[in-house]
């Protein structure tokens, strides 16, 4: 949705600028729903050895 948003904002108004600025959102976005998986993860595998113990 914001690389569409940030596609759509550079075309009506040519600013690059602003383009880069939105595709930094969605990369910020990504690595925080990264870091997320990641949590879930560990906490999954704490579990797991908690359990078998």
């Amino acid at each position: 949705m914001i690389k569409q948003m940030a596609w759509n904002t550079f075309k009506n108004t040519g600013s690059i600028d602003s383009y880069l600025e939105l595709t930094k959102v969605k990369d910020i976005e990504e690595d925080i729903q990264k870091k997320q998986l990641i949590d879930e993860v560990l906490k999954t595998e704490i579990k797991i050895r908690e359990d078998l113990q």
